[in-house]
């Protein structure tokens, strides 16, 4: 009756069933994972924003493949501020990100072939390439304490296959914080150009890095050689999930970024799906975003110093290096699995964190902590996740 792709094994696991338990028994929990920045108590424009939302010019119908032109010139103006000159003809608008990366898939890839993801990385890639009948193959990143994360190129190189039409790369990654390096953006270039691979770079995070090291790249968009897909959109910059905009920026220097438009336009046509409104309301939006940008990098910057305060003299535990995003990485030595640890500390301490295994990595002792989190809410928790696990 159903198809494969949904052949999920949808029993809740048994951290959501103790946190559903929790919450009918009225307990307050202290929830360190808040993603949604509508629900993390910052102060909004409220009346600029449905302003923008409410153009007269909303009432006619126009569709385009692409997008109207005058939201992609406002994305491209976005890319002008940051320093990279960009053709609005090489956006197409979205609804979101994930509809951006369903719409990459069906330009690249068959069923059954191959994409190359970041491990630890964003949950929601796999579930999204099993949507497109594709196959998942993951590429490590490492961790030293001298540099933090990096890309283990000679491992995603090994595990390219004849299957294989895409790496994907998360900008900076989610969870780690972790931006690509100059060095590290030319080998993935030139090994995408080698074997005929697309480079899709998902630069939801990229406004917000909490460091202004050089090697960094903030950016892909201009920077490569090979045919790319630069994912970007309102629900990270702007901090509005709910208005549903996104794009996908058409890049690189190869002879196939035209015959890549083409196609692309035909695809999106087939869907049509960003509200008229949104678009029209998309430069005056973006001209906005610097005040909610400004709360949320305070934010990020208050509880990620709260959390290296807190585990500075631990001998068990330390918070790993980030560059930027919204989440923090915290390995803990002990002999505790990741599933023991976050559902002993929320059926006691009625805290709550994600462990590692959700972002897929390599062996137990991590948890992840999104720093988007109510500054109260996320000084009492991570106290709490120090009391119960860290040793002095």
């Amino acid at each position: 009756m159903f198809s494969n792709r949904s052949n999920w094994g949808l029993t809740p696991n048994a951290l959501s069933s103790l946190l559903a338990a929790k919450k009918a028994n009225g307990d307050r929990i202290l929830d360190l994972t808040e993603s949604n920045p509508t629900q993390a108590g910052f102060h909004y424009g409220a009346e600029g924003t449905l302003r923008a939302l409410a153009q007269p010019e909303s009432m006619v119908y126009e569709p385009d493949p692409r997008g109207l032109s005058k939201a992609r010139r406002a994305i491209a103006d976005y890319y002008g501020e940051r320093g990279e000159a960009n053709d609005p003809n090489t956006v197409f608008l979205t609804s979101g990100t994930s509809e951006a990366y369903s719409l990459v898939f069906k330009l690249l890839a068959n069923p059954g072939d191959e994409l190359l993801i970041p491990q630890p990385g964003y949950p929601l890639l796999a579930y999204l390439a099993e949507m497109e009948s594709l196959r998942h193959v993951y590429y490590p990143l490492r961790y030293q304490d001298t540099g933090g994360w990096s890309i283990d190129l000679d491992v995603l190189e090994a595990v390219v296959t004849p299957k294989t039409k895409a790496v994907v790369l998360v900008n900076p990654n989610m969870p780690t914080g972790s931006y690509v390096k100059r060095h590290e953006l030319a080998a993935l270039d030139r090994l995408c150009s080698r074997h005929n691979l697309a480079l899709i770079v998902d630069e939801v995070f990229s406004d917000f890095a909490c460091t202004e090291n050089p090697a960094l790249v903030k950016t892909v968009v201009n920077r490569s050689e090979a045919l790319t897909f630069v994912l970007n959109g309102f629900s990270k910059i702007l901090g509005l999930p709910q208005v549903k905009l996104a794009w996908i920026v058409v890049g690189g220097k190869s002879d196939l970024g035209g015959s890549a438009q083409d196609r692309l336009e035909m695809i999106t046509d087939l869907y049509l799906s960003v509200g008229t409104p949104v678009q029209h309301g998309a430069g005056r939006l973006l001209r906005q975003r610097h005040a909610i940008q400004k709360q949320i990098l305070a934010r990020l910057a208050e509880n990620g110093q709260c959390l290296e305060e807190q585990f500075a003299r631990a001998v068990n535990s330390r918070v790993l290096n980030r560059e930027g995003g919204w989440y923090a990485v915290v390995e803990i030595a002990d002999h505790m699995s990741d599933e023991t640890r976050v559902l002993q500390l929320l059926d006691q301490d009625n805290t709550l964190v994600h462990p590692g295994y959700f972002h897929e990595f390599h062996k137990e002792g991590f948890i992840v902590v999104s720093l988007l989190t109510p500054v109260e809410t996320f000084r009492a928790g991570i106290s709490r996740v120090v009391s119960r696990f860290v040793q002095r």
